[in-house]
């Protein structure tokens, strides 16, 4: 068993071992263990990064064993620079989320723990899966933890949020599972992802296949006008739901675009750019406009996070290196960042019980230290040079106005929508004098909060300052990309 299969399975022991174990009377042992398979699992993902050869665009620390031999199924895993960063991305997140639920949930805390650590393992295997077949059972299978996590712990509306989450992202799937299929014919029997890489496919084969994988990669990132799932489901979700909705799961659906559609369909990625450009342009532009109405802090959060994802789809389809390059990097940013906005949601929410921005007023009167990482985090998230948020959107637009100038420029005017709706909520939130006895009767953040806060700040800054140690991991995969997309697979 190499470090992926132990990176992907740890956590899902752990979590499968707090839901026999665990129960709500011995809720410290449980969140300690908890703790311990989040901490152990993050560990064994770090010798994918020491281990790494830069440079090299052959997927490394390869995993092969038949699966299901009758089909001609393996279990087969590797990573390669585009995809080992999600890799610790996702063990990261998931112990900020077990530290940030330490004291919120109080009833079934096993489950809750245990769901987000099975989600862990199953959303690694996404990243990690080379195999056709695999990466669609561990996709599909990350709906499930999801789905609980937002129907048992959600707020009053969680039902109807579940519901709409598992039904749209399950639909846009089914798609998805007949492309594979066709694929698995054409490649003569073989589920392999590198294989039908190399397949040679009609114009019309490779437009069929590539509005397949639309569907499903679309609702997950996801692009406009399939995005109205998200807003609902933040609103209903638990913080840390919401958290790793936000920092990794919306990444599955741009990950699939780099894995699946640009390659297996390079001349229908061509030939289609302009309709992702365009709805691209649509989420960064129009639903940036509506994030700034929002009076619910969770919902204007989440519209943020359509119009940041929306930069990472535009950077993908510009076709050259800056862009696929620089919406990698905003992928990353976007976890760290998107994550940071909502446990600083949670942090208020918890104490006041309310995300109404009306609510609010002053809070750094109250708060002073958590008012200093909510400045950093909203800084970081209108794109300010020196932050995370910063050198992916940069990265685009410089990009985008090598592809085409106007297609740059207003890529580059929607930053000013961004800081606008930050800010004002910044504004509204943290500065002026005590809006109310609410406010006034704040605590502020204690030594497990200011941890949490401050491992995002640190990774913030970290990658805001030095984005070289992403990049030169990404370099050679991503130019390697680039000469599969823009060789013809037309006979």
């Amino acid at each position: 068993m190499g470090f992926l299969s132990l990176s992907i399975w740890m956590p899902i022991v752990f979590g499968v071992l707090l839901l026999v174990v665990g129960k709500d009377e011995n809720a410290g042992f449980v969140r300690a263990v908890a703790l311990l398979g989040a901490l152990c699992s993050f560990v064994v993902t770090l010798p994918l990064y020491i281990n790494f050869e830069i440079g090299s665009a052959a997927m490394q620390f390869v995993e092969k064993a038949p699966w299901i031999g009758r089909f001609n199924i393996y279990y087969h895993l590797g990573v390669d620079g585009i995809s080992m960063w999600f890799v610790l991305l996702t063990s990261f997140i998931t112990v900020i989320v077990v530290l940030a639920g330490w004291e919120v949930i109080t009833e079934r805390v096993n489950q809750y723990m245990g769901a987000f650590l099975i989600l862990s393992g199953l959303m690694i295997g996404v990243f990690s899966a080379l195999d056709g077949m695999l990466f669609y059972v561990f996709f599909e299978a990350t709906l499930i933890p999801m789905y609980l996590i937002i129907g048992v712990w959600g707020g009053p509306n969680k039902i109807y949020a579940a519901f709409k989450f598992f039904l749209y992202t399950l639909l846009g799937s089914l798609l998805t599972l007949v492309a594979l299929i066709y694929l698995y014919i054409q490649a003569r029997g073989s589920f392999d992802i590198a294989t039908w890489h190399a397949l040679p496919l009609t114009m019309q084969e490779q437009t069929l296949l590539f509005f397949a994988f639309f569907t499903a990669f679309a609702v997950k990132v996801p692009m406009w006008p399939v995005h109205t799932w998200l807003p609902d489901v933040h609103v209903e979700a638990p913080t840390g739901g919401s958290a790793v909705l936000a920092a990794i799961m919306l990444k599955l659906g741009a990950y699939g675009f780099l894995r699946f559609s640009m390659p297996i369909a390079p001349d229908a990625s061509r030939e289609w750019a302009w309709f992702i450009i365009a709805l691209s342009l649509v989420a960064v532009v129009y639903v940036g406009l509506v994030a700034m109405v929002q009076q619910d802090m969770k919902k204007l959060v989440a519209y943020s996070s359509v119009a940041h994802m929306g930069f990472v789809t535009l950077g993908f389809f510009i076709f050259n290196e800056l862009g696929i390059s620089g919406g990698l990097v905003q992928m990353i940013a976007h976890g760290f960042v998107s994550a940071a906005m909502f446990l600083s949601i949670g942090v208020l929410y918890d104490r006041v019980h309310s995300r109404q921005i009306a609510s609010y007023g002053g809070v750094v009167n109250t708060m002073p230290k958590f008012a200093a990482f909510a400045l950093l985090f909203s800084m970081a998230n209108c794109g300010l040079p020196g932050t995370a948020g910063f050198v992916g959107e940069w990265m685009v637009i410089l990009g985008a106005v090598k592809y085409n100038f106007w297609i740059g420029f207003a890529a580059a005017s929607a930053l000013i929508f961004g800081a606008a709706y930050t800010l004002w909520m910044f504004k509204r939130v943290y500065l002026g004098a005590v809006a109310n006895d609410d406010v006034k009767g704040l605590t502020d953040i204690g030594a497990r909060e200011f941890t949490i806060m401050l491992l995002l700040a640190l990774a913030t800054l970290g990658m805001g300052l030095y984005p070289k140690v992403f990049t030169d991991v990404m370099d050679a995969s991503v130019m390697q990309l680039l000469q599969q997309v823009s060789a013809s697979k037309l006979q």
